[in-house]
């Protein structure tokens, strides 16, 4: 009998890694005791980053979503773990530590048992912070290594980072493959180098399927001594998700290795309670090439968690830049065009950036810059003309430690505008201030929540938080489904006798399994009706006046225009006389504010947005005389 080899399904990973949401409270309930019944998963993972966000998305109470889900699997003895950002928490920004103490006391109550912390800079400072913080909190700390692939991220390099991890207190090791960029060989070296020292600590890997790598990962690391596998099923496995449990146990089997028998009866349940959840909603927000491997992803680096993000930014930003072209005469883009230009940006811009490993939230911030740059060069500006201010957080080391230099012409950018790096410990940057969310719960008359849970998501996402309260995100929500609902029948209602065109409306079919029968849905085309536009708020800011012969301030991509960003700023107004490189405001866009500076001098005759509202790339501002 050969080594044992566990299995953990990432059921929350499956959904973010394909597209934008995941279930409801309701259907994580009815799947959890179908997972169990499947009789192979020594573990699932049950919550992270931005699973809590969906559900207040959603304007559902994320700490209910959670209590459910865990507790049939606390039950059957099935560890569940969670992922977070290590200073980030579970959001994308930093955190203070004593809202980071008590996610870890909060979701120890609630039923989470490991802790998976990482940081998206490998910054050992940043996890070992978050392992000591769980410990306090009853949790079992897996300490998690970021896996990419360039010149300084070799094995050495995390041999070294897991030593560091376990000397600051890990009870076990994660290898966080989550672009699935590792080369098998360097993976399986990296856990014997681990385990030669410390033969005991447990190893799990984890690996998206993206660029094709992670079978041949997954048996090179079992066979250097790796302890437990993170695996997906369908209708959501390989794409930019996980390599499916079938796969796997097969793979495995094969080598030699003891794994435990699926019960295929139960894995067909659950596989087709997940397809009702595809066909129930959550299908609209997937984007159906993200279900097919594509070995480009190689180049860039990108994780499979952002994918779904990705290909929606990329349809927003084709379509203004598009308009562009047209507006000056020059042939149209298609996705796919804009989508190998970015591809080749961020490998370009990648080492210049100082080698951030390719991980939420850094991932969105390389990304964000490279698209921007294409954008920018297209339409004949220089490189690196715009970017937003949570990437210089990261390039000025507010967030942590860069792994590589940051090139030269970077450095000269932020010393022309004045930009201070920083190289003490991140975490003092954000002081304690759970105090100011009490306030603010007590002056509101919000109760904080079994176990102060409810105080945590406040603190922890307010502005989501907030909108849940109000009512604001529900309805939003809401709102955002039936266009696409409308969307989807009038694309589906000329062609009935056709195969849908959405990418998930689903045929059936009667199949028979090992003298089972189930109905199974399949999934047909190219991808779901894109989003019906609001209209956009043009409300102007004063009354109409003349503005004959005024200079404009144009938006230089689309998003959600605002005067301010924080209420330590003072926001622009008419009347203000402002000169160039001065910044008016942000555009809210790919989860990062984007600060727009002025390229004119002149006085505010008029602000053409309201704070909130949407804007379109080239749209006026602000005109000035």
């Amino acid at each position: 009998m050969g080594k044992e080899i566990q299995f953990s399904l990432v059921y929350r990973d499956m959904w973010q890694s394909s597209g934008k949401y995941m279930p409801r409270k309701d259907q994580l309930e009815r799947i959890a005791p179908v997972i169990i019944d499947m009789g192979c998963f020594a573990r699932v993972e049950t919550n992270g980053g931005g699973f809590e966000q969906i559900n207040l998305l959603f304007g559902e109470n994320p700490n209910k979503a959670v209590r459910a889900w865990t507790k049939d699997f606390n039950a059957a003895g099935i560890k569940t773990h969670m992922l977070e950002r290590g200073l980030n928490g579970i959001r994308m920004s930093p955190v203070p530590a004593d809202i980071r103490k008590l996610m870890f006391k909060v979701k120890k109550k609630q039923g989470v048992d490991i802790s998976r912390s990482f940081d998206g800079l490998n910054d050992p400072r940043n996890i070992i912070d978050s392992i000591k913080y769980a410990k306090e909190g009853g949790m079992i700390a897996q300490g998690t290594l970021s896996l990419t692939h360039s010149k300084l991220h070799n094995v050495n390099y995390y041999v070294n980072l897991a030593e560091q991890l376990i000397e600051g207190g890990a009870d076990e090791i994660c290898m966080k493959d989550m672009a699935g960029i590792g080369r098998p060989a360097s993976l399986g070296k990296i856990v014997k180098g681990i385990k030669a020292a410390h033969p005991n600590m447990l190893i799990q890997y984890h690996g998206q399927t993206g660029p094709g790598f992670t079978p041949a990962s997954i048996l090179e690391v079992a066979r250097a001594g790796c302890d437990i596998i993170d695996v997906g099923m369908e209708p959501l496995s390989w794409g930019t998700g996980h390599a499916d449990i079938i796969t796997v146990v097969e793979m495995l089997k094969d080598a030699g290795f003891s794994v435990p028998d699926i019960n295929m009866k139960a894995y067909m349940q659950a596989r087709t309670l997940t397809q009702e959840f595809i066909d129930d909603f959550l299908g609209f927000y997937i984007d159906p090439k993200n279900r097919f491997l594509n070995s480009l992803l190689i180049g860039p680096g990108l994780p499979g968690g952002m994918m779904g993000s990705l290909m929606a930014d990329l349809g927003n930003n084709l379509a203004s830049l598009n308009k562009w072209l047209v507006k000056n005469n020059q042939p149209e883009l298609t996705q796919d065009e804009l989508m190998v230009k970015l591809f080749d940006e961020v490998e370009y811009i990648w080492p210049k950036l100082g080698y951030p490993p390719l991980v939420t939230p850094y991932s969105q911030y390389v990304k964000n810059v490279g698209l921007m740059n294409v954008v920018q060069m297209t339409k004949g500006k220089e490189r690196f003309s715009m970017i937003d201010d949570n990437t210089w957080d990261m390039l000025l080391g507010k967030a942590g430690r860069l792994p590589g230099e940051l090139a030269p012409e970077i450095v000269k950018m932020a010393k022309d505008q004045g930009k201070e790096f920083f190289t003490g410990n991140p975490q003092t940057l954000y002081p304690d201030n759970l105090d100011v969310f009490k306030k603010e719960m007590d002056e509101k008359g919000w109760d904080y929540g079994q176990d102060d849970e409810e105080l945590f998501e406040l603190a922890m996402h307010p502005a989501q938080y907030r909108n849940y309260k109000s009512g604001k995100a529900k309805e939003d929500f809401e709102k955002d489904l039936a266009e696409k609902r409308k969307g989807l029948e009038a694309v589906s209602a000329p062609a009935a006798a056709a195969a849908p065109a959405t990418g998930f409306v689903p045929k059936t079919l009667n199949v028979n399994v090992n003298g089972e029968k189930y109905v199974v849905s399949v999934s047909y085309g190219e991808g779901a009706p894109a989003p019906v536009a609001s209209a956009t708020e043009t409300t102007a800011s004063v009354a109409p006046v003349s503005t004959e012969g005024s200079e404009e301030i144009t938006a230089p991509l689309e998003g959600n225009f605002h005067r301010t960003k924080s209420a330590s700023e003072t926001a622009i107004k008419v009347g203000d006389t402002i000169k160039v490189g001065d910044v008016v405001g942000y555009i809210e866009s790919m989860k990062v504010y984007n600060a727009i500076t002025s390229d004119k001098s002149g006085k505010i005759v008029e602000i053409c947005f309201n704070d909130g509202a949407t804007v379109e790339e080239d749209d006026v501002l602000i005109k000035l005389q």
